[in-house]
């Protein structure tokens, strides 16, 4: 149970409640959820598999399990290179994610510093600042540091459990909140009533995939460290279908109060569309759109906000204390460094490119974004299925797979799965990748 609730803390988070929103929004409302819960399941949740089958069948930072999955040196050093380029990724990642979970920091406060009558003070954490932004991100990235260097069971697993019950309990009082707002059921109509017409979108289809690896955090090896420290007595398909299930339920649950809040929000007169359909501002929509709502509700609604940003702080620390994992598993096992040099001394790299990223915020935020999730995310989920199913021996992988699971040879799920991870989902993949270049 602690696994599954750590492992969702590491799925769950800004790609759930920040990213897969405006998505939604940007492609087509009901006809991109619908797309995504499908890639969900018949792509990301296969990769998951593979990748935490890998971590525990190693018991090992994800560089050297990628690497001694074969003795052929050209595969191993294609591994061990997957592997590096996953925890570069994973860095990036990192950085932009910081971004957003500072701003979120930085909302949640606004509300009680304006209620406390520090008006100037709740511009500054509200207003974007370059100074804002930095000092914000510097202080979600300190939380996540502070958090990491207590270890996985006293630090990533401890704080999973306490954050993530709080996380629902907020989601479903908002979402309450946001379909009796005038404007929320017909968000909850776009939502939830697809455009079949749009479904074979191409921009659509590479989002959702893109999406659905994100969310997930997968193919950047924290599903691969985290399955190292998952017990051999645990039915690794049914933990990662849980995981699957809790990650796509938070990412429907909040699609289901962040949509109808934007069209609630055109009803106080807020812009949400320009003239050919795209989103104003995308990267900053939540943080313009609903305030400007909260404030219609005066007093309550600054403690509504204070609520919903709180909310939003709580989902991305869940996911960056996992983050920082897989970089720190390689830095403490390969060079040797102690675990509380590695998390500072990463939280000091990624603080740069953060920094750079902050300076120059309308290219670069969008830009990483796009780089990180649809084009490296996915590739390095192709490498991941790659070597899950084609790259390790067949009696090693039912084996692994077998261990908590000891009627697996037997099972509808073996006789679909070794194929399907190593024909179907990197054949899917590879097409919607070069479907995208």
């Amino acid at each position: 149970m602690g696994f599954i609730i750590a492992a969702a803390g590491c799925a769950v988070g800004v790609g759930n409640i920040w990213s897969f929103p405006i998505q939604t929004a940007e492609n087509g409302g009901a006809a991109f959820t619908l797309v995504y819960l499908c890639f969900s399941f018949i792509l990301a949740y296969p990769t998951l598999v593979a990748e935490l089958n890998i971590g525990r069948y190693r018991q090992s930072n994800n560089i050297s399990a990628m690497a001694s999955l074969s003795k052929l040196p050209a595969l191993r050093l294609l591994g061990a290179g997957t592997a590096v380029a996953g925890l570069l990724t994973m860095t990036l990642i990192y950085s932009f994610y910081s971004i957003v979970g500072g701003w979120f920091i930085g909302f949640s406060i606004a509300p009680v510093a304006s209620l406390a009558g520090m008006t100037g003070v709740s511009q500054w954490l509200s207003g974007f600042t370059t100074s804002s932004s930095i000092v914000v991100t510097l202080l979600f990235m300190t939380l996540t540091t502070l958090i990491v260097t207590e270890g996985v069971k006293d630090g990533i697993e401890r704080w999973c459990n306490r954050l993530m019950p709080s996380l629902f309990v907020l989601l479903a009082v908002l979402i309450a909140f946001a379909l009796t707002r005038p404007g929320g059921m017909e968000g909850l109509r776009v939502y939830l009533l697809p455009d079949f017409s749009r479904i074979l979108d191409h921009k659509l289809l590479i989002s959702a995939l893109g999406q659905s690896f994100f969310s997930m955090s997968l193919g950047t090896g924290c599903m691969m460290v985290y399955g190292s420290y998952l017990s051999r007595k645990a039915n690794l398909p049914k933990t990662a279908l849980q995981v699957t299930l809790v990650d796509s339920s938070v990412a429907f649950l909040a699609g289901m109060l962040i949509i109808p809040c934007m069209y609630a929000a055109t009803h106080q007169g807020v812009e949400i569309f320009n003239a050919q359909g795209h989103l104003y501002s995308a990267d900053k929509l939540v943080f313009n759109v609903l305030p400007t709502l909260f404030d219609q509700l005066g007093m309550v609604g600054q403690l509504v906000a204070a609520a919903f940003f709180l909310l939003l702080t709580i989902a991305a620390l869940t996911s960056s204390i996992s983050m920082m994992e897989p970089v720190i598993a390689a830095m403490v096992e390969r060079l040797s460094l102690v675990r509380q040099r590695a998390c500072w001394l990463l939280s000091l790299v990624s603080a740069a490119i953060s920094s750079v990223i902050i300076v120059h915020i309308d290219t670069l935020l969008g830009l990483a974004v796009t780089f990180a999730t649809q084009y490296m995310q996915p590739l390095l989920c192709l490498m991941i299925a790659i070597y899950g199913s084609w790259v390790i021996r067949q009696d090693r992988l039912l084996s692994e797979l077998s261990q908590g699971y000891p009627e697996l040879e037997s099972s509808l799920f073996w006789k679909i799965w070794p194929w399907y991870t190593r024909l179907v989902c990197p054949g899917l993949i590879l097409l919607l990748l070069i479907q995208n270049l």
